[in-house]
């Protein structure tokens, strides 16, 4: 676990380690050891983005709480199925789990992290985080504000940084998504300063990088990607593979901001390879619609080529239940028909997606799609 904290979840160190300690386990049989080695197990297998050996042994978590009847274990386990699911865009179940964790968690009893061996932070606080990212996806912008906010402030009252760092990475995350730069800001420098004090250099590359977004976001291009590059470079070196497509994407839309756009191209084939080799689908239908982008605003736009892309963004996002990623996917090509003159299709494709939102008015995904359907109208 020290491996695991100050250089990562994927830390190469770990692996011999990890090995060794499920040749034992197995022979010991079922015990709290043998559940924190498969949760060692299974946070080196996410964490390197393997993602299908990370769901089974997730799964082989889940029946070793049921049939143990600990409560804190099964939150946990609930916790690392999820993020599973969520990993290879299974959001529906991943929030069904995350809420069962929640359920199972007695904020008196753990108020600090739980005591199961290989413990590092409090699990309950874990799935509130995780849940506010699912429910973004899902198309529940303000119920996911409500949660991480919920996370934060539990994450606050304990004593135990690495809980707090945790929690505040996340609630960055989900304001990026939210395209609210300044909160995400806010999160990620207490984030960075946390994280620098107490030597969790994964969580000190995240932050860099949210860092880098939120300068890019304000206009200072160079300054902003070259902190993202810093960031992504350190991300890199811990073997954090899981959420490289996320970051991937990010870095891809910067460079469209700042007129680049091979450059972003680049990286989204870069990411949509990895999509690929490691069935991390959980920001396909995005790096799909961004590479759409980057095509139309190319010197001499690719519109057959970026419209292909748009379609594929918006049938991935619906196989997924994505409705926030359906919703960009739809007001891109609802955009690209409109300069093509299709304004009655343009409008039909987006006027039910953005009519099944019941909340998150006020973001601008949201605004810039009734500000279209205006246009169309």
């Amino acid at each position: 676990m020290a491996w695991r904290v100050t250089k990562g979840q994927g830390a190469p160190e770990r692996e011999p380690v990890l090995t060794r300690a499920a040749a034992l386990a197995q022979q010991v049989g079922e015990s709290p050891q043998r559940f924190a080695v498969l949760w060692g197990l299974w946070s080196f297998r996410n964490t390197g983005a393997e993602c299908q050996a990370a769901q089974a042994v997730a799964e082989q978590l889940f029946d070793l709480a049921k049939r143990q009847h600990d409560p804190a274990m099964l939150l946990r386990a609930h916790d690392a199925l999820a993020a599973s699911l969520y990993n290879v865009g299974a959001f529906a179940p991943a929030r069904t789990h995350w809420e069962q964790g929640i359920a199972l968690d007695d904020p008196q009893r753990h108020a600090t992290p739980d005591t199961i061996p290989g413990s590092t932070r409090n699990y309950g606080l874990d799935c509130r985080s995780h849940l506010a990212l699912v429910l973004w996806t899902l198309g529940y912008p303000d119920q996911a504000v409500q949660r991480g906010q919920e996370a934060l402030t539990m994450a606050q009252a304990l004593a135990h940084p690495f809980s707090l760092v945790n929690a505040l990475i996340l609630s960055a995350r989900l304001h990026c998504c939210r395209r609210e730069w300044q909160t995400a800001q806010a999160h990620a420098e207490a984030m960075l300063a946390l994280a620098t004090e107490h030597g969790f250099a994964r969580y000190a590359a995240r932050g860099a990088f949210v860092r880098g977004a939120v300068l890019v976001a304000q206009g200072q291009g160079a300054e902003g990607i070259a902190q993202m590059r810093q960031g992504l470079a350190a991300l890199r070196a811990t073997e954090s593979a899981v959420g490289m497509p996320f970051y991937l994407a990010q870095l891809a839309a910067a460079y469209g901001q700042v007129g680049q756009m091979d450059e972003g191209i680049h990286l989204v084939a870069e990411a949509l390879a990895m999509v690929d080799t490691t069935g991390a689908h959980q920001w396909e239908a995005e790096l799909h619609r961004l590479h759409g982008e980057l095509l139309l605003q190319q010197t001499v736009p690719e519109a057959p080529a970026a419209e292909t892309c748009f379609q594929q963004a918006l049938d991935i996002a619906r196989r997924q239940q994505a409705k926030s990623l359906e919703l960009r996917a739809a007001t891109s090509l609802s955009r690209l028909w409109r300069h093509q003159g299709k304004r009655a299709t343009a409008y039909d494709l987006l006027a039910p997606v953005y009519g099944w939102f019941t909340e998150g008015f006020d973001t601008p995904d949201l605004q810039e799609a009734k500000a279209l359907l205006a246009a169309l109208s």
